[in-house]
């Protein structure tokens, strides 16, 4: 195949399908909005799957890189009550099946992986239109163009490439989230340090929690979780700094110190991150020239798998595509089969882990699912 594949969108996603095409020799150009590689975090830790991360890595050919990425001890999890008792600890048991690595770190090596001037830096989508016989013009905020006869949106939650395709938005989930950090924390934050231990820690109430883990360098990683309705944040100045942590930490008053100053301490401007999925289910009619793969597709809750089916679409995606030299549609057709049945088959399987955290039983509600699961295996 020697059609050049457009991928908009430099995320895990996209840059795995990119790196695969590569493995195959099969050209492709991938436009970012961010104007450069650092331009902004890259979230936490990821536990990739063996049957989803992992095995899009190895297709890929990027195991063995992967596994220098992995911070050991992280598949830790301890579970509190808001006065900071520990209800359940679990030491990582070493079996290193869904290990934990930095989602930055991860990233950066797909980039690595890639030739030079593959992903073009600073290429915000503004628009998108079908020209006819499966091409497509995509313009960006910086007034240029380029017309794509394999389009792919690898875009995430607010894809432009999406309404070729469907009319389905993302809908508000009644949860948000505000993400924080506290570096050098075994020396500066030692309470709050022992309070998460050595990997994640869930400190929850009915309607809050606080999600946190452990990164490299003693980075304490913390996620607070408020359901809410969407009007609570609506008249927040995201960008306020002070009266956010104000905000959110009123939320959390009462709790014990080493984990309120998770919030109030933070190192970095709280990051207010409300959460949106796509309605269960979301599907399309096939459309000549275009389609997509990850958020930008079956857009869901934090549920452990996001990024994994992300990685593993891109790299189906690529090896269809090689699979089928000269007959680009029959790869994308049996592309978005099989994507949309991994998605269904998660969704299916999906024990509403988000919503239990937080929901009126918590923390015991997630204690039950966690114990459960542990005599399950």
């Amino acid at each position: 195949m020697t059609t050049p594949v457009t991928i908009i969108g430099a995320g895990l996603g996209g840059l795995t399908l990119a790196r695969v095409l590569h493995v195959h020799g099969i050209p492709a150009t991938v436009y970012e909005a961010e104007p450069a590689p650092d331009a902004r975090r890259q979230g936490g830790l990821l536990d990739l799957h063996p049957h989803s991360g992992q095995l899009a890595l190895e297709a890929a050919g990027l195991i063995e890189e992967f596994r220098k990425l992995i911070l050991p001890g992280r598949e830790a999890y301890r579970v509190m009550d808001q006065a900071g008792n520990v209800l359940l600890d679990l030491p990582d048991d070493g079996t290193g099946e869904r290990p934990e690595a930095p989602r930055g770190g991860l990233r950066q090596m797909l980039l690595d992986s890639l030739p030079a001037g593959t992903v073009r830096w600073g290429h915000k989508v503004t628009a998108v239109r079908a020209l006819g016989e499966g091409r497509h013009q995509v313009d960006f905020a910086d007034s240029t163009t380029v017309v794509a006869d394999l389009l792919i949106g690898a875009d995430g939650a607010w894809s432009r490439v999406r309404p070729l395709l469907s009319e389905a938005a993302p809908e508000y989930f009644g949860v948000c989230s505000v993400e924080t950090f506290l570096f050098d924390a075994g020396t500066r934050h030692p309470a709050s340090a022992e309070a998460v231990g050595a990997g994640s820690l869930f400190a929850l109430a009915p309607g809050r929690g606080l999600l946190a883990h452990r990164e490299g360098g003693g980075t304490l990683h913390t996620y607070a979780q408020l359901k809410k309705p969407q009007d609570w944040f609506a008249s927040l100045d995201a960008t306020d700094a002070a009266a956010l942590t104000v905000r959110v930490a009123k939320e959390f008053d009462g709790w014990a110190p080493e984990l309120t100053a998770l919030i109030t301490d933070s190192d970095t401007p709280p990051a207010l991150r409300p959460i949106f999925t796509l309605p269960a289910g979301h599907s399309w009619d096939r459309i000549p020239g275009v389609t997509l793969l990850g958020d930008a597709a079956h857009l869901r809750a934090p549920n452990g798998e996001g990024a994994n089916l992300a990685m593993r679409d891109g790299a189906e995606l690529g090896r269809a595509l090689a699979a089928h030299p000269g007959d680009a549609e029959a790869a994308l057709a049996a592309h978005e089969q099989a994507m949309l049945a991994r998605a269904a088959a998660v969704e299916a399987d999906d024990d509403g882990f988000y919503t239990i955290m937080i929901n009126d039983n918590a923390p015991h509600s997630l204690l039950a699912l966690m114990t459960g699961a542990e005599q399950d295996a």
